[in-house]
Order: structure tokens, then C-alpha cells, then sequence
């Protein structure tokens, strides 16, 4: 009897490893959407000139094909939704190792830039990929026992995998893929106005104070801290912002100031788009965060001339040609 229980739960702990292997195999194999974005970057075939990081604000904000064409440089969205600045560095942190030096990173600041992680949206899209030192650590800092997720099989999405991504697996291990909703990691975003902004607004009759964490503040500044250890130039940008949620928090000069001071002590620039007329319009925004398609369009315009006239991608051409030198 003891036998027959022994060969029993190793069979069942093979066959669990043999399921866990092939979700993960598959959804390496993914070639579109948020997990095709994923993928070029852990396999190192990224290899953006421009890379684009930050939140929802980055996926939604800036269209990678109008920056690319307007500065003759490909560049490549990689914003995480529902993600704070701990992840977003983790990612990039993997993205520098693994892939070729770019030749410069915008990272998009938001309101919630200082605030650190204590649940992570949709963590089981980050379960085939815990085998990457940085995105474990973060991951584990957040969720303690997500050391179980890497090592017994099945257990991550067992727990964890609400939206059944294990079939995403399953379907590309067949050749079925999801359906593309990105354009060099971009997400456009055809929604009108939800007016959500009203029912907050009035929610807050005395308005809103944003987050300051200590360890979110050393997080924007480690960004930044990455990109020199890298010799890879770096742009903060916050863009923009709805100007009646600009008006109605409270702590928001505080929150600036220290936008301004991690960028100067790190010789970064930071370009605020606070004051950009798009934040008068509110056919450009779905909600107050983020613009949509019209909104992302006009924005990415003005951003790709900027970078344009800046100078930062001359240089590194110049760079370049004294390299190939």
C-alpha cells in the first residue's frame, strides 16, 4: 500500500510538472499582446533604440510608431498595467541585461510614482517568467510565498490565476494566439469619456493627497540610478494629466518637487506636460489618467518633435558612429 501511494503521488507530481512546463512553454510562444511584449524582452530580442516604461500611462500614452518614425529610431512600449515604480524597475532592469543598449529611456512618471507595491495587478502574467532574477525578487518582496508559485508545480496558477492565463498557454502550444491589441507594445484606447472622474470628484469634496513612501522615492531615483550604471540616457516625463484632477490635489507641488530633485541629482531631464493644452480637453482623455486614442495621438506627436529638437538621439548617433569607428 505504501508503494502504491509512493508511485502514485510521483506519478501525479510528474504529470503536474509535465502540465506546469508546457502552460509555460506556451505562453513563452506567444507572439501578440501583453505576453508577445514579455517575451521579446526575456529572449533578448527586443533590442529598442527607445524604450518606453511606467504604467498604464505608458501603455495607453505613447504610440511607439509615431515616436519611431518622427525620430528614425524603433522604439518599443514596455508599460506594465496596474503596476507601480517596483515593478516597472524590475522589468527594465531585466530588459537592460537581456537585450542591446538603448540608445534612450523615457520612463513616464504618474501620481502614485512614490507609492510601492502591496498586491500586483494580474500577477499570474509574471508566472512563466520567475525564473528572471529581477522579476522573482519583486514579485517575492510583494507576495512571500511566491517561492511556491516558482517551484511547486501548478500551485501559481492554481492560486493566482483568476483570468485562466494557463489556457493562453494551452491554445498557443496548438498555434492559436491572442488577439493582437499592441502596436510596438502600445495600446491604443477607443473609450470616450466614463465620466468615473465626476463620481471621484465628488466623492473628494476636499480633494486628494497622493502617496510619498520613502521606498517608492529610492525606487524613481534606482531608475534613474539604472540608466547611468548603464551609460543609457534618460528623459522623466510625466504626461498629461486632466487639469481638473491636477487642480484638485492637494499635495501636488510637494509631489513635483521631488519629481524635480531626483531628476537634477541624477542628471536626468524631466519634461512635465502638466501645462500642455491637451489637459484642457477632455474629449482627449477617457478619464482623468489617461488619454485616449485621439489624446495619445496628439501627445506622442508632440513628444517624438521634442526629442526631435532636443538633441538627446543626435548625440548618440554620433555615439554610435564613433563606435563603429
Amino acid at each position: 500500500n505504501v508503494l502504491r501511494l509512493f508511485a502514485f503521488l510521483f506519478i501525479g507530481a510528474v504529470l503536474a510538472c509535465a502540465i506546469q512546463r508546457a502552460i509555460d512553454s506556451g505562453l513563452h510562444r506567444v507572439t501578440t499582446s501583453d505576453f508577445g511584449i514579455t517575451n521579446q524582452v526575456v529572449a533578448g530580442r527586443a533590442n529598442a533604440e527607445i524604450v518606453i516604461s511606467g504604467s498604464s500611462r505608458a501603455l495607453t500614452h505613447y504610440d511607439a510608431q509615431i515616436i519611431g518614425e518622427a525620430t528614425h529610431r524603433r522604439a518599443l512600449n514596455l508599460g506594465l498595467n496596474g503596476t507601480q515604480t517596483d515593478v516597472q524597475l524590475a522589468f527594465l532592469q531585466a530588459y537592460l541585461r537581456l537585450n542591446a543598449k538603448p540608445a534612450l529611456v523615457i520612463h513616464n512618471l504618474d501620481p502614485y510614482a512614490f507609492l510601492t507595491s502591496h498586491e500586483i495587478y494580474d500577477p499570474a502574467k509574471y508566472l512563466p517568467y520567475l525564473d528572471q532574477p529581477e522579476i522573482f525578487s519583486v514579485v517575492r518582496h510583494v507576495y512571500p510565498q511566491a517561492w511556491k508559485w516558482r517551484w511547486l508545480p501548478l500551485y501559481g496558477y492554481a492560486v493566482e490565476d483568476m483570468r485562466f492565463t494557463w489556457l493562453i498557454g494551452l491554445q498557443a502550444l496548438v498555434g492559436r494566439q491572442p488577439r493582437e491589441d499592441r502596436v510596438l507594445g502600445y495600446q491604443a484606447r477607443h473609450t470616450p469619456w466614463t465620466g468615473d472622474f465626476e463620481k471621484f470628484k465628488a466623492s473628494n469634496p476636499d480633494g486628494v493627497t497622493l502617496g510619498i513612501e520613502p521606498q517608492g522615492l529610492k525606487d524613481v531615483a534606482a531608475i534613474a540610478a539604472l540608466c547611468r550604471q548603464h551609460g543609457v540616457p534618460l528623459v522623466f516625463v510625466y504626461s498629461p494629466e486632466y487639469a481638473e484632477m491636477q487642480a484638485i490635489t492637494k499635495n501636488r507641488a510637494e509631489v513635483f518637487a521631488q519629481f524635480t530633485a531626483i531628476s537634477a541629482a541624477a542628471g536626468a531631464r524631466f519634461w512635465d506636460y502638466s501645462g500642455s493644452s491637451i489637459c484642457q480637453q477632455r474629449d482627449l482623455f477617457y478619464n482623468s489618467q489617461h488619454l485616449n486614442v485621439n489624446g495619445a495621438t496628439a501627445f506622442s506627436r508632440d513628444l517624438a518633435q521634442r526629442l526631435v529638437q532636443s538633441g538627446l538621439l543626435a548625440k548618440s548617433h554620433a555615439a554610435d558612429a564613433g563606435r563603429a569607428d
